[in-house]
């Protein structure tokens, strides 16, 4: 794809930062010194290209759903069919071959626990194999936008405020983020229509969520693979516990390092208990950053893996709201 200055300041500048205003791209127009058609224009393009996958809005883990990290070990002869089985699950938004005897990775996110133990579930019975869940325990970030030009400039993520209260609404509007808005003029008053609210009534509670923290950032989700960014991996470490805390906030200051958090480990079988992502645009470049991170994060004594990742089977938006309720627009309470 041939991506000009402006695709680029488009991409590189409004990951986390899309103006919660009627007319979000007049006022992305006002700052590129341009007008709104073009704007609009531009990003047609990079969805259709697969530059950007959606505008939208992402969701801090655990706050409006239930989700985790996963993993299977499967036969190599038989990758291609695993990946399917978990695609099918409705609930599966990410999902990536990387470089390890578990070498298919996905995330599963749904309304509630139950709805994510059961993805868990179907994909144990229908595939035999054993799934890892390596469930939440701290996120220290987990926001993926990070700047495309190799500085460090974006806006920081915002802190969660864990005393909002969610409104009935929120779980609607979160997924019709998590699906994406189109590139018009008004694209919270065309999110609102298919909600049936008024867009001053979405553009409020978008505020609240974004303001909290709940929704982790709102803008363009970039796909950092078909952008360069191919020689992605998670690094994960065998830390101890009263060390997490300081060599995961460490992590987050490494630039180069993107998300960062600490999991569940799985006795006996999966004992890492700090993950980090690194996307680079070469082996080379990600392995650099994992050297100056270890160091940077005094973790040079600890056991470690890198996992690159290989493939890239799905990438979308997460499932908030159960599949039986988008169309009424019901929420149900986690």
């Amino acid at each position: 794809m041939t991506l000009d200055a402006l695709d680029w300041r488009l991409m590189n500048d409004w990951q986390r930062a899309l103006p919660l205003v009627s007319r979000p791209f007049q006022e992305i127009a006002r700052h590129l010194d341009t007008t709104e058609a073009r704007i609009i224009e531009r990003l047609k393009k990079l969805l259709e290209t697969g530059a950007i996958s959606r505008i939208g809005a992402t969701c801090r883990p655990n706050t409006l759903a239930a989700s985790t990290l996963a993993a299977v070990a499967a036969p190599d002869d038989q990758i291609e069919e695993i990946a399917a089985v978990i695609n099918a699950q409705e609930g599966v938004n990410h999902s990536y071959e990387r470089e390890n005897k578990w070498n298919i990775w996905f995330v599963a996110t749904g309304p509630t626990r139950a709805f994510v133990d059961d993805i868990l579930r179907r994909i144990t019975e229908q595939t035999g194999l054993r799934v890892l869940d390596l469930r939440l325990e701290r996120p220290f970030n987990v926001d993926l936008g990070f700047a495309l030009d190799g500085s460090n400039a974006l806006p920081q993520p915002r802190a969660v405020d864990t005393d909002i209260k969610i409104e009935a609404s929120d779980r609607a509007i979160m997924q019709a983020l998590s699906e994406g808005m189109m590139p018009t003029a008004c694209p919270f008053a065309d999110l609102a229509a298919r909600l049936g609210q008024t867009e001053a009534e979405v553009l409020e509670r978008v505020r609240v969520l974004a303001q909290s923290g709940i929704l982790s950032r709102i803008g363009l989700i970039v796909r950092h693979r078909a952008l360069g960014w191919r020689a992605n991996a998670m690094c994960v470490f065998k830390v101890p516990p009263d060390e997490i805390e300081a060599c995961g906030r460490a992590l987050t200051a490494v630039q180069g390092v993107t998300l960062c958090y600490e999991r569940r480990a799985v006795p006996g079988v999966w004992p890492y208990t700090l993950y980090c992502m690194i996307h680079g645009r070469s082996r080379s470049e990600t392995l650099d950053v994992l050297s100056q991170a270890r160091v940077a994060a005094r973790l040079v004594p600890y056991e470690y893996r890198i996992l690159f990742s290989t493939r890239c089977f799905r990438q979308q938006g997460a499932l908030i709201v159960a599949p039986s309720d988008k169309t009424t627009g019901e929420t149900h309470a986690d």
